[in-house]
């Protein structure tokens, strides 16, 4: 029974692709975006070309490309290096072992120079730790602000006077105040992570608490009508009514909200030398090498096309969970 189900499933499946391509559909999901990345590579080109700079001419979509499979052999290489140090390591302590049972063994640290994609891995690591600390705030505070009137007149001059300040303009503030306030020996986040996923949270928290309050202050009042006549709970109308309903705006707001904090993260790690993709392009330019161009274009290509990524994984996990079937088509 599950087999045939499943085969009617995929059969179904096949029957709207065909139809599809009977419609000519196709050509709008494949040849079109395929025709504009191509226009794209010869203007890119085209440009490329006739433009020379102080570190030598701009670089082209195979200059860029050549950079790439040079920064993946890096990592290669210093994965490699790890590998070994580990491996000395651990034969040195097995030695040491062996001529002594009773001896202190030394754990060290790896500290080679972090690739590419070692950066790419903090940024994200970075903003998603920004991201969850904005939106762990700004949901609840969104959603008693939406259901209380008077709790949202005065919340809201607030709201009106950090929203618009920049929160690369707090990057000194929290700096400072995790420095005075963040002491351990033994500290369980580098202070660079900290101030970065500070000042993302800081970013991100405006857009998600205003599509929050204008989701649920917007919920049909027929809703509001059933839960009161049965006699819901507060909890429970939040849960059964106000969240279902408010899901496709706040949704919109983590959207904004993760495109946002990601631009911004970027500019932070430039201004504060932290970790991440905009040191590794701050670095770069410093450095002045002949290859440097061509390095900052593809980090520039990786930041577009994750921030691009981020923002379907969102749209993917909206339409998994939200009743609003339109996200689809956007």
């Amino acid at each position: 029974m599950a087999n045939t189900v499943l085969t009617g499933g995929l059969d179904h499946r096949l029957d709207q692709i065909l139809e599809r391509f009977k419609r000519g559909e196709w050509v709008k999901a494949l040849v079109f975006p395929m025709l504009g990345m191509l226009a794209f590579l010869l203007v890119w080109q085209f440009s490329a070309d006739r433009i020379d700079t102080s570190l030598g001419q701009f670089p082209g979509p195979v200059q860029v490309w050549e950079q790439v499979k040079g920064l993946a052999e890096e990592h290669m290489r210093e994965r490699d290096r790890e590998e070994a140090f580990y491996d000395r390591l651990e034969k040195r302590n097995a030695k040491k072992l062996a001529a002594d049972p009773n001896a202190v063994i030394k754990e060290r640290q790896y500290t080679g120079k972090p690739t590419f994609i070692d950066q790419i891995v903090t940024s994200l690591l970075t903003v998603a730790a920004g991201f969850v600390i904005a939106n762990l705030v700004a949901i609840p505070l969104g959603i008693v602000c939406g259901l209380s009137a008077g709790f949202y007149k005065a919340l809201n001059p607030i709201i009106q006077i950090f929203k618009p300040v920049s929160p690369l303009a707090w990057l000194p503030l929290v700096t400072m105040v995790v420095s005075a306030t963040y002491s351990s020996p033994d500290p369980l986040f580098d202070k660079s992570f900290l101030n970065s996923a500070i000042t993302v949270a800081l970013c991100c928290l405006w857009p998600t608490l205003i599509n929050t309050i204008v989701g649920v202050t917007g919920i049909d009042r027929d809703l509001v009508n059933v839960s009161r006549v049965m006699a819901l709970s507060p909890m429970v109308h939040v849960r059964k009514i106000v969240i279902p309903a408010a899901i496709p705006m706040i949704f919109t707001g983590l959207r904004l909200s993760l495109a946002t904090g990601w631009m911004v993260l970027i500019a932070a790690e430039m201004l504060a030398q932290n970790p991440g993709l905009g040191k590794f392009v701050w670095d770069e330019f410093q450095n002045g090498s002949s290859s440097s161009l061509g390095r900052i274009m593809v980090a520039v290509l990786a930041i577009g096309l994750i921030g691009f990524m981020l923002d379907k994984f969102m749209l993917s996990l909206q339409r998994k969970v939200s009743w609003d079937k339109n996200a689809l088509l956007r």
